[in-house]
């Protein structure tokens, strides 16, 4: 005896080959469908609709083909109010509990689907019957360790409708659907100058641009152009390390990255201890922006961060020196003010790092705009296949990339190039 269950899809959902991945997982995992109504839509315009009845050998099969055609955007025809059950203690979630993507999601509650708020990825969904604006209901993501007894939590599926992000009806640019793509090639100047005109575009309208950077910024001798963008107004907040943060104090310090001179490239004489030096003269000075206001750091990221009010989140790890007394060391804490950053970016440029690119990827959702350049092909590739149906990737050295990113951006797109950058105060 067969399983069965009739499901439905609408949106543009050939153009975006979501039937073609509907289908797919059906017979993939064994099932068969049977179409019982397919329109398709005329006109760039216009949306599909497919109802189509699967079926599958036993329920455990039939269930894991559902979850396949759920994450695609698929719902069950007439689909009953989520199913919500109270958390049994702080941290704790019952054994069924939905676990979110980070695609726009919905839940039916009440009869009404209700958007769910900060989408985010393997987060518990939350309903709060009068927790909305008007005191009606709101729902959210929360992480497991934010749970709280009592909390009405969604299990299984039922209820709940996936939004995939669907192919652009109009070109995309850069961020067109799915066709960023990972170049091992040199850096398409074309690309490039899109993503400076997309930078331009999300700061002129009033939207949030975030950036993640690890130290090769500063190694590379990109550290200059950075500051110059985040002093002309183009960066809104930054996630970085205690690496990024010390090497780039240290050039302002002493004209070093790691105790090498990023424009000579010579190493100085006891050059290995810089860094370790300009962390204790912060911790001395009392912190970063102490250090600022006392006219020990005169130049680079971190000091425009301060000058520009850059909403800056420094998170460390078990690796780091010192560390700068900025850093978050607790690792809760840290994610915590990741996550409340990325919940307000419109585009996040993630440069030369794996660790909190990936970190800060994890608390994106689908939608929001993503740059990855790294030289390593694995750290674009974990980033891009995170479910980004707008994201550019570019495998090339981060030295050369942020400062044409930076001219493209600051000669807002004419051919006459700007003046060479270094981030220095006046």
């Amino acid at each position: 005896m067969s399983h069965s269950r009739t499901v439905e899809i609408e949106g543009h959902i050939i153009d975006s080959g979501t039937m073609q991945r509907c289908w797919g997982a059906v017979m993939d995992l064994d099932g068969s469908f049977d179409v019982e109504q397919f329109d398709v839509g005329s006109n760039e315009e216009a949306e599909s609709y497919c109802r189509m009845t699967v079926s599958a050998a036993d329920e455990g099969t039939l269930r894991a083909i559902l979850h396949e055609l759920h994450q695609n955007g698929a719902v069950l025809e007439d689909p009953s109010d989520v199913e919500l059950v109270a958390a049994p203690d702080d941290k704790v979630v019952p054994p069924d509990f939905y676990s979110t993507t980070n695609h726009p999601t919905e839940v039916l509650y009440d009869g009404e689907w209700i958007e769910v708020e900060r989408i985010e990825m393997d987060c518990a969904l939350v309903v709060d019957p009068e927790g909305g604006p008007d005191g009606g209901p709101r729902a959210y993501t929360t992480v497991l360790d934010a749970i709280e007894e009592g909390d009405l939590v969604a299990t299984d599926e039922s209820g709940i409708r996936v939004n995939p992000p669907e192919r652009p009806r109009s070109g995309g640019g850069a961020f067109g659907f799915m066709q960023g793509g990972i170049s091992s090639e040199r850096p398409s100047e074309s690309t490039i100058r899109e993503v400076a005109a997309e930078l331009r575009e999300v700061t002129e309208s009033g939207g949030n641009v975030m950036v993640v950077a690890g130290p090769a910024v500063i190694h590379s001798g990109a550290g200059g152009a950075l500051a110059e963008l985040v002093s002309a107004g183009y960066v809104d907040a930054l996630s970085a390390g205690n690496g990024f943060a010390t090497h780039d104090i240290e050039r302002s310090l002493y004209g070093t990255s790691l105790g090498m001179n990023v424009e000579t490239l010579e190493h100085p004489r006891k050059g290995h201890k810089h860094h370790i030096w300009t962390i204790s003269e912060v911790i001395r000075a009392g912190g970063i922006e102490e250090a600022v206001e006392q006219g020990l750091v005169t130049e680079g990221v971190m000091y425009q961060c301060v000058e520009n009010d850059v909403a800056t989140v420094l998170a460390g790890s078990i690796r780091d020196d010192g560390p700068l007394p900025d850093t978050i060391t607790d690792a809760v804490e840290a994610q915590d003010a990741i996550r409340e950053q990325a919940h307000e970016a419109d585009i996040v440029l993630m440069l030369a790092t794996m660790l909190h690119s990936v970190a800060v990827g994890n608390c994106l959702p689908s939608t929001t705009k993503t740059v990855c350049v790294d030289i390593n092909p694995a750290t674009v590739t974990q980033l891009l296949d995170r479910g980004s149906a707008q994201a550019v990737g570019m495998v090339t050295d981060i030295g050369t990339f942020v400062p044409t990113l930076a001219e493209f951006v600051l000669d807002g797109g004419d051919d006459e190039p700007v003046p060479e950058v270094d981030g220095t105060a006046e």
